[in-house]
């Protein structure tokens, strides 16, 4: 089943709509988005990406991340892969949007339009193993720590957003 990305300017603005591999191959800018679910410890729900994925496969990564797809708003997209990713869902709340660029060594080219949710649950992920191999809960400033000590082991958009994020912001956009 070939899935489709909404093509943006750098405004965010519609500007069109493509397969999936093909703007990754062409490097086509495209929306995206990336959620950060918190415990009540603020503790972060990372996942470890399935070895199947088309790029950063087994690398770790923030809770969920993906692409509305074209009749989807963010929101519906980020509730969607919630459920389909991690088998839950909850409330969340946008942080902030970037746009970044990188090309990987597999030819494809990352180029989004990236919207920053995030969330809190308490509870245990019911991982959709075509998706995620593993999770972990892990303290927020101890996810930074190892991503300054063990750069290999995580997505790279996973370690830009950590750069634009701080505990204090994200308790107080979820208070």
């Amino acid at each position: 089943m070939k899935h489709f990305v909404v093509l943006v300017n750098k405004n965010n603005r519609r500007v069109g709509v493509e397969e999936k591999i093909k703007a990754h191959k062409e490097g086509k800018l495209h929306r995206a988005f990336s959620v950060f679910v918190f415990n009540s410890n603020w503790e972060l729900l990372l996942q470890q990406r399935a070895r199947n994925k088309y790029h950063s496969a087994g690398l770790w990564s923030n809770t969920v991340c993906s692409h509305p797809e074209p009749n989807e708003t963010y929101m519906q997209a980020v509730h969607r892969r919630l459920k389909e990713e991690m088998g839950f869902d909850c409330r969340v709340k946008r942080l902030f949007c970037f746009t970044y660029k990188v090309n990987f060594d597999n030819g494809l080219i990352e180029n989004e339009y990236d919207c920053v949710f995030v969330g809190k649950f308490d509870g245990e992920p019911k991982l959709n193993k075509r998706e995620v191999m593993n999770y972990k809960w892990i303290p927020f400033k101890k996810v930074i720590n190892d991503v300054k000590l063990n750069p290999n082991k995580y997505s790279v958009w996973f370690k830009i957003v950590l750069k634009k994020m701080n505990l204090s912001q994200i308790k107080k956009v979820l208070r």
